[in-house]
């Protein structure tokens, strides 16, 4: 179990706090439909490429290349950690993007991939909007195998629940080569998948950089990385928001076991 806080001097701690006071109060702003989702944008937007979407769950950057998104950032409060609704298990285009520009059901039918969630479903249960935009293919990327082990998405869950809240970004990794790619929308099977979380309270980070395959849970301490390692893989640039002095501790720093 990672220690409650960072090993730093006396000045270093005090800056911490006051950057984490900072981040609550600080907002970035939009024009338009943006403008609601403050929540997630909160900590920085990783980078200007892609079509930005906001959903009631969750901010997404969507690429119209791959026909997936580039990142997906979640606000998972305690309370919405313990949301119980049903779920809604019902896939779909995303019906704010054109044909041509989305990926579509019949891309993903016998194509052998699963469609994997970047925001997953079971931390949807709190709303039913958001529950039903989590469905959409916008959020999902092509996964071989199974979807991801269901243990290290409730572990997530759970630690939202005892920290408070967490930040939770995830996305696909192409790396150089040509890609497989699924339909004749030509949708490009990821070689790896990332995610990061970062808890905003203890001001402490985790990340993994995973084959795209199924991972057993047992596994997944060998896929932890830096968030200094995802921003090389993805030229994406992480927590952009907080104090710069901040962010070169936390990016930096690999945990050495699971939360």
């Amino acid at each position: 179990m990672l220690s409650k806080s960072l090993s730093m001097s006396n000045k270093a701690q005090i800056a911490l706090i006051l950057a984490t006071a900072l981040v609550f109060i600080t907002t970035i702003t939009f024009a338009g439909p943006i403008e609601d989702c403050k929540e997630y944008s909160r900590l920085g937007i990783p980078g200007e490429q892609g079509k930005l979407l906001c959903r009631k769950g969750f901010l997404l950057a969507y690429s119209v290349e791959h026909k997936t998104p580039l990142w997906v950032i979640e606000h998972l409060t305690a309370e919405k950690a313990q949301g119980n609704l049903p779920r809604y298990n019902r896939f779909q285009p995303d019906p704010d993007l054109k044909e041509g520009e989305r990926a579509e059901l019949d891309d993903y039918k016998d194509s052998g991939y699963e469609r994997e969630q970047m925001a997953s479903a079971a931390n949807m249960k709190w709303d039913q909007q958001a529950m039903v935009e989590c469905f959409y293919l916008s959020n999902m990327v092509p996964r071989k195998g199974k979807r991801t082990n269901q243990e290290f998405e409730e572990r997530i869950r759970n630690l939202a629940i005892n920290r408070g809240a967490l930040y939770i970004v995830a996305g696909p990794i192409y790396e150089d080569g040509v890609l497989k790619t699924i339909g004749i929308n030509k949708v490009p099977v990821p070689t790896h998948l990332y995610k990061i979380i970062y808890d905003p309270y203890n001001v402490e980070a985790i990340a993994f950089i995973m084959p795209n395959e199924k991972v057993n849970m047992a596994d997944m301490a060998k896929y932890i990385v830096t968030i200094r390692d995802v921003e090389i893989k993805t030229g994406f640039n992480f927590l952009s928001n907080i104090d710069e002095q901040v962010q070169e501790v936390v990016k930096n720093r690999k945990v050495q076991g699971i939360w």
